[in-house]
């Protein structure tokens, strides 16, 4: 509780009954190749961004009044295990570092945990015999996630949906004294066509297979119930449902039945 009201742009992030520019999270692309910014080609008017490019871009947002972003990594190598993802100079981490001494405590700093855009073969884990291991990937989730506190992240926010994987990020924050490091969860997060557009613009479509494994399936909505519950006993800070439009259902139960923030993503594919 004492977390979740230590600054103001985090308070004002999660007040109620309001929307404006500071209960907005705007999604951020940074990539590690390019030099400026690329246009993604299936999402018109958004960007790759070097990290040069997202000083620019969060300093125009800051003007609109936005306060908070969630920064998605394009490394230049892409591996078998992700390892980009967790290097202490990755692309992320210098990123969060080069922001928080531009703009200091005026901007919230989220990073996506999770290894599809690091990994070669665009799956959210280490992969054995064709299938995600989720316990072997839990590890490199805390160090991912580690890393991006190190490096100035005021919330982490794990996408995997792996099993287990709210409560190690908080006991390995809690470790390392970063108790004060929130999680927002992707609590309740569905296997959708909604995510083609962000895919593409991260290069992270699986090589094989698919994602229904350890994303939910829109069939089971009892278990998205369930699955925020879970996150909540494992320590989540925020829970989140995604795609936001589709499953306002979800959204709705979601608010009635648990009194943590409740995180909507409009993905991709819905903008």
């Amino acid at each position: 509780e004492m977390c979740i009201r230590d600054r103001e742009s985090i308070r004002s992030l999660l007040e109620e009954f309001n929307i404006n520019p500071s209960n907005l999270i705007y999604p951020l692309f940074v990539d590690e190749r390019i030099e400026g910014r690329e246009e993604i080609e299936s999402m018109p008017g958004q960007f790759r961004l070097s990290i040069n490019a997202l000083i620019e871009e969060v300093d125009k947002c800051l003007n609109l009044g936005l306060k908070s972003f969630l920064l998605f990594g394009i490394p230049s190598l892409k591996d078998e295990f992700g390892s980009e993802a967790y290097n202490p100079k990755g692309i992320i981490q210098r990123a969060l570092e080069k922001l928080r001494r531009e703009f200091g405590d005026d901007i919230n700093l989220i990073t996506d945990v999770c290894l599809c855009e690091y990994t070669s073969h665009g799956h959210c884990g280490l992969i054995r015999d064709n299938y995600v291991d989720n316990d072997a990937s839990l590890e490199l989730l805390k160090k991912i996630a580690l890393t991006h506190a190190q490096s100035g992240a005021d919330i982490v926010s794990p996408s995997a949906m792996l099993d287990g994987q709210v409560k190690a990020i908080r006991e390995a924050l809690d470790e390392n004294n970063f108790q004060k490091v929130l999680i927002m969860s992707y609590s309740a997060k569905f296997a959708s066509s909604f995510y083609s557009p962000f895919r593409e613009a991260v290069f992270s479509s699986p090589k094989f297979g698919d994602r229904k494994s350890y994303q939910m399936n829109f069939k089971v909505s009892k278990e998205a119930l369930r699955e925020i519950e879970e996150d909540i006993k494992e320590g989540a800070d925020i829970v989140m449902v995604k795609p936001a439009l589709a499953y306002l259902d979800i959204i709705s139960k979601a608010k009635a039945k648990f009194d943590l923030p409740l995180a909507a993503y409009n993905v991709s594919g819905e903008y």
